[in-house]
């Protein structure tokens, strides 16, 4: 699904249309991150830090992957616990 269209200039400059701009919080100064998955350019806003390089930074080994599922059960323990009733 296509939000709006850009041209390139001579220059290589690209104009952000308003609503790309507005969804995602961007203004001047604003850095944007493109990268390639699956055949597709992404662009998005970039963070200065990753999740992963706070974990690097937090702990000595590197964070293990996890699923989806696993991601979800995870959470749903999580909100269990700390809003279980005594």
């Amino acid at each position: 699904m296509s939000i709006a269209q850009s041209r390139v200039t001579a220059q290589g400059q690209v104009s952000v249309p308003a609503e790309v701009r507005r969804r995602l919080a961007i203004g001047p100064g604003s850095v944007l991150e493109w990268a390639a998955e699956g055949g597709h350019v992404v662009v998005r806003r970039a963070s200065r830090h990753t999740s992963e390089d706070i974990h690097r930074a937090l702990f000595k080994s590197p964070p293990k992957s996890k699923t989806l599922p696993q991601l979800k059960a995870g959470r749903a323990a999580y909100f269990k616990k700390k809003h279980a009733r005594n």
